[in-house]
């Protein structure tokens, strides 16, 4: 069976883009942690218990989705500790890397088999993670975490091409979920809507691209 799979989909941008690939007609599998009740309500295949930050997670995934192709695999689940210099820790900037770009990593190699010709893989990085753009410092743990999914992004997009799969690397804005306290200027159905604008947008030709939920290229 062909299916589209969401990572950190239990709420926020990750439920978002749940529903309305759903409302599209794509068979979706939602991939979280804990479920929850919005989740469970959409109606869609739910694979709970996969934490993205344990490595064991991402044999457990592959072994799941084992009789699908996945033609669309976006890596939302994301953590942020948005501490300054004084804040910062070793364990927050490790744990972050680890969750933001470690796992989309290697989750993309576990399941690299189940991708065909045609596939898409979406990164949900962050402007936060453009070098070329940090214009108020701060917030190194996120900051470098996003900056190292950004690279590997860049390097899949390479990996991949020979196999006809591309890649995308987006900032889906300042929404307004639980991760940023409620702040933001748009709330996550609106971010969600432009992902996928950027997603459907995507061809081969144009993988390892950068992209604002807007459509604008980012600096790295």
């Amino acid at each position: 069976m062909r299916v589209s799979v969401v990572t950190g989909a239990n709420r926020g941008i990750g439920l978002a883009l749940v529903t309305q690939l759903h409302r599209r007609g794509a068979t979706v599998v939602a991939v979280c942690r804990r479920t929850s009740p919005e989740l469970l309500a959409i109606g869609v295949r739910v694979e709970s218990g996969i934490d993205v930050a344990d490595p064991q997670a991402w044999s457990t995934l592959a072994t799941r989705l084992a009789h699908d192709d996945v033609e669309l695999l976006v890596h939302n689940a994301g953590i942020g500790s948005f501490a300054m210099l004084e804040g910062t820790t070793p364990a927050d900037v490790a744990a972050q890397f680890q969750t933001n770009a470690v796992a989309p990593l290697f989750l993309t190699r576990a399941l690299l088999p189940l991708l065909r010709p045609g596939a898409k893989v979406a990164l949900i990085s962050s402007r936060m993670g453009s070098i070329g753009d940090n214009g108020s410092g701060g917030y190194y743990g996120y900051r470098m975490s996003k900056a190292a999914l950004n690279a590997a992004g860049v390097s899949l997009a390479h990996d991949l091409k020979p196999a006809g799969i591309a890649v995308l690397i987006l900032h889906p804005g300042a929404v307004r979920t639980g991760m940023t306290g409620g702040q933001g200027a748009i709330e996550a159905d609106t971010s969600a809507a432009g992902l996928l604008q950027r997603i459907d947008d995507l061809e081969l030709s144009t993988t390892g691209r950068f992209l604002h939920v807007d459509g604008t290229v980012l600096p790295w």
